[in-house]
């Protein structure tokens, strides 16, 4: 067998689908894994008579590839990766390339793309998404790293990749991103995006069954209605699917699973970055903290037999009710999508990124899981003018916020009457009045941080920048606190 093209570590199923869908786009694949036994089971059973070759250890792989060598770590993302990495420095030369599939914190990519760089190698932080069935048939990939890796690893990723038809063809959902850790940062916030989407619908599920009372297939309806408009997406289309199917008892299954939301960490890490990078990401953060409230579910528990609250009822028009429903979920991805825009322009700025957001809404358009309909409108807004400042700004978005203003109030106001926690629903109504609003509050936070902590303020009657301190006692008192206190 010839050199081959890219050596591959980690043969989980992810990894292994990734191994079979380069040979199948003609590349020849090198593979190992810490486990041999796995190593063994993949290369004589799915990958039989294929053009995948099974190394022995680290510098087998190395030796196994052609110049300039290639290999993407799909490991666990942490410590494995920094240990595999290291390792792998020992076998490889420079020019070679080393490329992290996993999910790894946009941090670690940074320092570990500055510290490959340095003994003279390439490095690249690849967020793939799509999961086991994206990386077999074709995945969203997010590449970031040195920039000098691009041209040649291009080709082989590109053809892996999910793709969209374009007025120019079909088009890959894979792009060059931006440097050292934007790639990863990129697919924290696609995951950020997830834990959205997901917490949203789960609200409309909770509201369509403890308010008006519908049945799993009924809800499984309604989604399908609302797949095939604006709303259409891969996560709509799995929850419809998910409404319907049957425990062996014939009723849903969805009923009888553990109300407890598993979680890997990126949407954390979204929200942590979000608070590092001074960047308001409310229907993310409401998500993931929503995650945590259901994992608490002994003391939910206690609380129900404790705490009494409104018996939802519901005597309107449903019809009517699940078409605000509609208007109200478009509303909240959209506002979502904006902060979560925001947040990427803002990391841009502090890393010196050269990202594009048109680009990024396409890489998502197919082979991943937050593709919709929706993001084909982000797409032509930040083609349109790729430095909007807030999508919200854009007619098209702006259209949709404003027909759905009075629905959106009307489903956070019937939840909240009602008992039903919707807080990525009411957060992103939240967020919404906030931005519209061209004075806020935060005057009189302001003085608050004056009077106590001698902080200074501006004034609306003078110039930005010119600061103020009032001693608001009149007696010294504002002076002598601020040794005590500060915000």
């Amino acid at each position: 067998m010839r050199k081959a093209d890219i050596g591959l570590i980690g043969l989980t199923l992810m990894g292994g689908n990734l191994a079979l869908n380069i040979e199948r786009r003609g590349f020849t694949v090198a593979v190992y894994n810490h486990a041999g036994s796995k190593a063994d089971a993949f290369v004589n059973g799915r990958a039989a008579g294929k053009n995948i070759a099974r190394c022995h250890d680290l510098a087998d792989l190395a030796a196994s590839l052609s110049k300039p060598r290639k290999v993407l770590i799909m490991m666990n993302a942490g410590k494995a990766v920094d240990e595999t990495v290291g390792q792998l420095l020992e076998f490889l030369e420079k020019g070679d390339i080393i490329i992290d599939g996993a999910n790894s914190n946009y941090k670690d990519t940074i320092r570990r793309t500055a510290e490959v760089e340095s003994k003279g190698l390439l490095y690249i932080g690849a967020g793939i998404d799509g999961g086991e069935e994206g990386a077999l048939a074709g995945a969203s990939i997010m590449l970031g790293g040195s920039v000098a890796a691009w041209p040649v690893v291009k080709p082989l990723f590109q053809a892996i990749a999910a793709t969209v038809e374009t007025a120019g063809g079909r088009m890959p959902c894979c792009d060059w991103v931006g440097e050292n850790g934007a790639g990863h940062f990129v697919k924290m916030v696609h995951n950020g995006i997830e834990y959205g989407d997901m917490q949203l619908i789960c609200e409309t599920y909770d509201i369509m069954k403890n308010l008006l009372g519908l049945s799993c297939e009924e809800i499984a309806g309604t989604y399908d209605e609302w797949n095939r408009g604006e709303l259409n997406s891969y996560l709509l289309e799995i929850t419809s699917g998910i409404m319907r199917y049957k425990d062996t008892d014939g009723s849903p299954l969805v009923e009888k699973i553990l109300d407890t939301a598993g979680q890997k960490g990126t949407g954390k890490w979204a929200g942590i970055s979000a608070l590092e990078l001074e960047a308001p990401l409310t229907v993310i953060g409401e998500a993931v903290f929503m995650r945590y409230l259901s994992a608490a579910r002994s003391e939910r528990m206690r609380a129900s037999r404790i705490f009494s609250g409104p018996r939802p009822v519901f005597a309107g028009d449903k019809q009517a009710f699940l078409s605000d429903l509609r208007e109200a979920l478009c509303a909240a991805k959209s506002v979502s999508y904006a902060q979560s825009f925001f947040l990427m322009r803002t990391a841009a700025k502090e890393y010196k990124w050269n990202l594009n957001p048109g680009s990024i809404a396409f890489l998502w358009k197919d082979g991943c899981v937050i593709r919709a309909a929706l993001l084909g409108k982000a797409k032509e807004a930040f083609d349109k003018k790729p430095d909007l400042e807030n999508l919200l700004l854009d007619p098209a978005f702006t259209r949709i916020i404003e027909n759905a203003q009075a629905s959106w109030r009307r489903v956070v106001a019937a939840a909240v009457t009602n008992g039903i926690p919707a807080p990525a629903f009411s957060s992103s109504l939240a967020y919404f009045d906030a931005f519209r609003r061209e004075q806020l509050p935060a005057n009189l936070i302001q003085a608050q941080r004056d009077y106590f902590g001698g902080h200074t303020y501006e004034r609306l009657d003078k110039n930005r920048g010119d600061l103020f301190r009032t001693d608001w006692t009149g007696n010294g008192i504002a002076r002598q606190i601020r040794t005590f206190g500060s915000d």
